[in-house]
């Protein structure tokens, strides 16, 4: 059994998603975003992040980070604000002990729709299939963290 947290960073928004594999099985413990005002601070909404982030670490107990990686970016401006959020995240999980995994978007399309252009709303619904909820999870955020979540989990299982 494994326990992997996945996030979507992002200062305005990052999206968690907490999952446990066994095998090919895969169960959703918690998902939903850590959110910051936009009139607040930047170094506010790092430690809101940073806080948030450590009481997540501390209920779920993960093993594991699985975190989007910057692998592109069109706005610098949009760039910066997100490398600050995951720098802030990567140090947490270092300082708790986790295993770090970066993923790419492409990376968790594929291993969540198996078609890495899929589009947002169908690596929603393949996440609700794989993971066995009722509904759609929302917002996009967290739906991006569980696919990363499972992206670990299916990368993880193919060594087993």
């Amino acid at each position: 059994m494994s326990r992997i947290i996945g996030i979507d960073p992002g200062t305005a928004t990052t999206g968690y998603g907490v999952i446990e594999s066994r095998g090919k099985d895969y169960h959703c413990l918690d998902y939903g975003v850590i959110k910051t005002p936009a009139d607040w601070k930047v170094e506010s909404r790092l430690q809101k992040i940073n806080e948030e982030f450590n009481l997540l670490l501390d209920k779920h107990l993960p093993e594991t980070l699985a975190i989007e990686s910057l692998f592109f970016f069109r706005n610098r401006s949009t760039a910066i604000p997100v490398s600050q959020a995951r720098g802030v995240i990567l140090m947490s999980a270092s300082q708790k002990g986790l295993n770090v995994c970066e993923y790419t978007p492409l990376q968790a399309k594929v291993a969540t729709v198996g078609y890495g252009k899929a589009e947002k709303r169908q690596v929603q619904e393949m996440v609700k299939i794989i993971l066995n909820l009722d509904k759609v999870p929302r917002p996009n955020d967290a739906a991006d963290a569980l696919a990363v979540a499972i992206c670990h989990a299916s990368s993880f299982n193919q060594f087993q």
